[in-house]
């Protein structure tokens, strides 16, 4: 018989050993959950050599491919599952963009407060009498002869290359600048709040994908339990049959239930590939990994709290919360600025000019500064009505605040109610089970001893199925709405004990 041992070597692959002259084979496979190990020994003695080495390589073949099987699965929690999927996912990777974009805009518009610098280079050649005049002015080459009246109705051609330095300082704006800077930095504000959004909803997903999967894998476990069960049932109805004290409905009916049961089986089998698809696509991994799911599918202790700390966390912390607020700031400092047209503007503008004939000679240079005042007194009414759409897209800003607000308070309501009922939910499914249990052993021994139908085993055995899958659906629902709870909240991270 196999003999459990305590394994305090605590070896995460199957170990082989042959002792040397006696054929006997150990398999030594660990660690379990509990910190034991299983050994398997087959021995050898008083079999033909032919049949010692049959089994021996047969025993070898199957030995070697549980090995192959635990090594070819990744031990993954919910924890590093999450991690990873934060790390490779497409999504914060894109808000993260979206993050340094609107930073990249911070500093342009605080460029808007330093002059503007530009230098610019140009070669002319004309017979142009007006351009002939002037540029032997800024050339410095002017002379007694060029009042020639020939000589100024038709003068010769003449090369002016002309480098010309400019400077522009706004002395007064009437705070635009400064709005487009305070602006930019609300909207980088804003693109973080979507960034940290992201973020929670990713984790939210794996987290939901993740117990997907473990649900599936219950589900799984508990219709092959059911599967063997019906199996047993079926053969002792067909020993009762043998005996006289059965008939062939009964052997059918149990052979249709059977029948049921693996349909069941194939189709949990089915949904279990397509939950691990999804987790891997959560994580950023190829499809068809395997992973070998460490945190269980257990209820997750939660510690009462009062719905109104959710639902003040939420109000103040949620990032969607958060973008309202600074998408009506935005549309104020927006509105400001749409009344300060209204108001001049001043300049400072200074520049240097070089004109010569030659690249590098024959020349002369010239400066010049002013102050210009622009003032807008008429532009046929778009001012007035920028300030009127400014003012209603504060409006609409301070609408769309108060109807996220009361979202928000409703998803945390509705969170709240899910963890309440599967919490209620996984009580009253784990005394079930436990009651469905101990019906189906005393269905199972009243039908052995002929004492009950075998519709009244059928009915036991699909009740203990469906409390089983009742208390794992809850289980699962429960560890869902912890998350989400947290998530409505706005204080789903890394660090969060329902990832534990």
């Amino acid at each position: 018989m196999p003999q459990w041992k305590p394994d305090p070597t605590f070896s995460q692959a199957p170990k082989v050993a042959m002792q040397a002259g006696q054929g006997t084979v150990a398999l030594s496979h660990g660690p379990s959950r509990r910190g034991f190990h299983r050994e398997v020994r087959v021995g050898n003695a008083g079999l033909p050599r032919q049949v010692k080495a049959g089994s021996l390589m047969r025993t070898l073949t199957f030995i070697f491919g549980l090995a192959v099987v635990a090594r070819g699965q990744d031990a993954i929690s919910l924890k590093e599952a999450v991690r990873q999927s934060v790390v490779r996912s497409k999504v914060i990777e894109a808000s993260g963009a979206s993050r340094d974009a609107a930073s990249a805009r911070v500093t342009e518009a605080k460029g808007g407060l330093l002059p503007k610098v530009n230098y610019s280079e140009s070669w002319t050649r004309s017979d142009n009498p007006v351009f002939v005049f002037s540029s032997l002015l800024t050339q410095r080459q002017f002379s007694d002869s060029n009042f020639d009246v020939a000589s100024l109705n038709r003068p010769g051609f003449l090369n002016n290359f002309k480098s010309l330095v400019t400077g522009d300082q706004p002395l007064y704006d009437a705070g635009k600048t400064r709005r487009a800077v305070r602006t930019a930095k609300l909207d980088e504000d804003l693109s973080g709040e979507d960034s940290r959004r992201s973020r929670s909803e990713v984790i939210a997903q794996v987290a939901r994908f993740y117990y997907d999967t473990q649900l599936g894998a219950e589900e799984v476990k508990v219709t092959a339990q059911a599967m063997r069960s019906a199996e047993a049932d079926l053969e002792r109805s067909e020993a009762r049959r043998a005996s006289g004290m059965a008939t062939d409905a009964d052997v059918l009916s149990i052979r249709v239930h059977l029948a049921g049961v693996r349909e069941e089986q194939i189709r949990r089998s089915a949904d279990l590939e397509v939950a691990r698809a999804a987790m891997n696509d959560a994580i950023g991994l190829p499809l068809d990994s395997v992973h070998s799911l460490t945190t269980p599918l257990a209820p997750l202790p939660v510690a009462p709290t009062e719905l109104s700390g959710y639902e003040k966390n939420a109000v103040d912390g949620r990032p969607e919360a958060r973008q309202t607020r600074l998408a009506a700031e935005i549309a104020g400092v927006q509105a400001a600025d749409a009344h300060s047209n209204y108001l001049p503007q001043v300049t400072l503008h200074g520049a240097f000019e070089a004109d010569r004939q030659r690249i590098a000679s024959r020349g002369g240079g010239n400066w010049l500064i002013s102050i210009g005042l622009r003032w807008n007194l008429f532009n046929g009414g778009a001012d007035k009505a920028k300030i009127a759409e400014s003012e209603a897209t504060m409006r609409r800003a301070a609408a769309e605040q108060a109807r996220a607000e009361s979202a928000i308070r409703l998803q945390v309501r509705q969170a709240w109610a899910n963890l309440k009922a599967a919490q209620q939910r996984i009580t009253s499914a784990q005394a079930s089970v436990e009651e469905a249990r101990e019906s189906l052993r005393i269905s199972q021994n009243r039908f052995a001893a002929g004492l009950s139908t075998v519709t009244d085993l059928l009915r036991t055995e699909t009740a203990l199925l469906e409390t089983q899958t009742r208390y794992l659906a809850a289980v699962h629902d429960q560890r869902i709405a912890a998350a989400m709870l947290e998530f409505a909240a706005g204080t789903l991270s890394l660090d969060s004990e329902v990832l534990n």
